[in-house]
């Protein structure tokens, strides 16, 4: 009994006969508790962290897309237009992301007595010109907000716009010939006037475009310009810095045998420059480092090419003969080498090698109207866009430029100042082809895609003259074109409009001209193809 009572008061005290090892397995147990409970710590650590983490970048984006605003894009409207009430224009356009929005704006002349833009408030007398005199502007593509404009010119010659090269140069200028002894250059990503001397060349002159883009020949740093005017049988040369507008060196008298009507720059296999003069029935080559040697004095800027030195007269400067009529164009084409040379004539078109002028194919077209435009009808294969035929009616040829072989043809009625063809890539590696004609007594623009080529697309049709067109690879895979429509003559001031659409918005509402025998598609699963075409921009 004294041993029961005994454990009840001290019920605990028989632990002390317990055997070591249950005591050290207990310290044990007792370990494996305190590194369960770092682990349980370590473990609740790491939770706080990436939550906090977590935290941190939820907020970052928050601050990113609610708090800090995004830089505002303008909506690229399908259709803009703006009109001009009593003016004149040019045939001149000019293409440029002005606003950094992705979308072509465009750079135009006209001529008009005020500014169209009473926020500019700017007239003819600002710049010292009578009224009225000729404005160059610039619209969004976007929307046709004017970005700027300004008083250039009392009257334009000749103009034209370009990316100018060097650590000195501007984005891009423009460049612009005055009636009245005036040369300057325009800064086209905001207006400002850059320089503009009052040289004069002369009366009764015409310049030869285009104003080729030289290397720096006056040491600031920026490329220089070389042009050409002619006045009868005499040609004459002028080097010009684009920074300055400073004339580098002298004048050049060309002296040819006959006049000459155009001129292209070609480049030999070898990297040599020729200036190609052509008359009605001759070529007149010089090279670039015979032309530059004479107005500097200076040696050894440019190279000659052994094969041309040795074709080119030394005296007349006359080229070999390549083909018999009347010489209307020259062009240059990219070949698989170099740069071949395509002749028009009366007679018939010819393409030359580029480098030893050996022919390579003829065509019986004697009847070209204008220079070929370049797009590709095959998949990556260059054709050339013919149009053969008279003021009444035109026929559109696309001719494969390695062969000569002509791929498509159709003949349009045609005006006498029909604007001329255009393409634009497309992601398939071939080209959309535009083309102009005459429907019911209206200019109407055609679409043509050789994946279709019994079909044409009729787009609209324009009632106004037609000054100036183009179109446009447009961001996300688009293309747009550009119309300037308006009375050119001095005399005769009227309504002048420039507008740009989206091509795919006038495919919804185009007419399907079946060229062949209709497919068992229907009409409206054409235009939904034509619609779904993806564009890319020139490589």
């Amino acid at each position: 009994m004294d041993k029961e009572l005994e454990a009840e008061i001290h019920p605990l005290k028989h632990d002390d006969k317990k055997p070591r090892g249950s005591l050290e397995s207990r310290t044990e147990k007792d370990g494996s508790f305190k590194k369960a409970s770092r682990h349980s710590r370590c473990a609740q650590c790491r939770t706080v962290f990436f939550f906090f983490s977590l935290f941190t970048c939820l907020f970052v984006v928050f601050i990113i897309s609610f708090i800090i605003p995004c830089p505002d894009r303008p909506f690229s409207e399908k259709l803009w237009t703006v009109n001009f009430n009593s003016a004149v224009t040019y045939d001149f356009m000019a293409f440029k992301d002005i606003n950094d929005d992705t979308v072509q704006d465009v750079i135009f002349l006209y001529k008009d007595s005020n500014s169209s833009s009473s926020s500019f408030n700017i007239s003819c007398t600002d710049e010292g010109f009578s009224s009225p005199c000729a404005f160059l502007a610039a619209l969004s593509g976007a929307n046709g907000s004017l970005l700027w404009e300004r008083p250039v010119a009392q009257d334009v010659v000749y103009m034209e716009c370009s990316e100018t090269q060097g650590m000195n140069a501007p984005p891009s200028s423009c460049f612009i010939t005055g009636k009245h002894n005036s040369f300057l250059a325009v800064d086209s990503s905001i207006g400002e006037i850059l320089w503009n001397q009052p040289w004069d060349f002369g009366v009764n002159v015409s310049i030869l475009s285009p104003f080729l883009s030289l290397p720096d020949m006056a040491g600031d740093g920026v490329q220089d310009l070389l042009l050409f005017t002619k006045s009868g049988r005499e040609v004459k040369s002028y080097l010009y810095s684009s920074s300055t507008g400073d004339q580098v060196g002298s004048m050049s008298h060309l002296n040819l045998e006959e006049e000459v009507v155009d001129y292209i720059m070609h480049t030999t296999n070898s990297g040599a420059y020729y200036i190609i003069f052509l008359s009605a029935s001759s070529l007149y080559g010089f090279s670039l480092k015979e032309l530059y040697e004479e107005m500097t004095g200076a040696k050894n800027i440019f190279e000659e090419d052994p094969q041309w030195k040795k074709m080119i007269d030394n005296v007349t400067h006359r080229m070999p003969p390549l083909s018999s009529g009347t010489i209307r164009y020259l062009a240059n084409i990219p070949g698989d080498t170099g740069e071949d040379i395509l002749l028009v004539t009366s007679t018939g078109c010819e393409l030359f090698d580029g480098q030893k002028l050996r022919s390579k194919w003829t065509l019986n077209a004697s009847e070209v109207v204008r220079k070929p435009v370049l797009g590709y009808y095959k998949p990556g294969a260059l054709a050339l866009v013919l149009e053969n035929g008279t003021d009444a009616q035109r026929k559109i040829l696309i001719v494969d430029a390695t062969s000569g072989a002509i791929l498509w043809s159709h003949t349009l009625s045609s005006f006498a100042g029909t604007p001329k063809s255009a393409t634009v890539q497309t992601a398939d590696r071939r080209s959309a082809f535009f083309f102009w004609g005459n429907s019911n007594q209206t200019e109407t623009l055609y679409m043509f895609h050789p994946t279709f080529p019994d079909i044409l697309l009729e787009l609209t049709s324009i009632t106004k003259n037609i000054v100036a067109f183009n179109v446009l690879f447009e961001q996300h895979h688009h293309a747009s074109y550009v119309l300037l429509t308006g009375p050119t003559s001095q005399d005769w001031p009227g309504p002048v409009s420039l507008s740009k659409q989206k091509v795919k918005e006038n495919i919804l509402s185009a007419q399907v001209i079946w060229l062949g025998q209709a497919s068992l598609e229907n009409d409206q699963s054409i235009k939904n193809r034509f619609y779904e075409l993806r564009y890319k921009r020139k490589a």
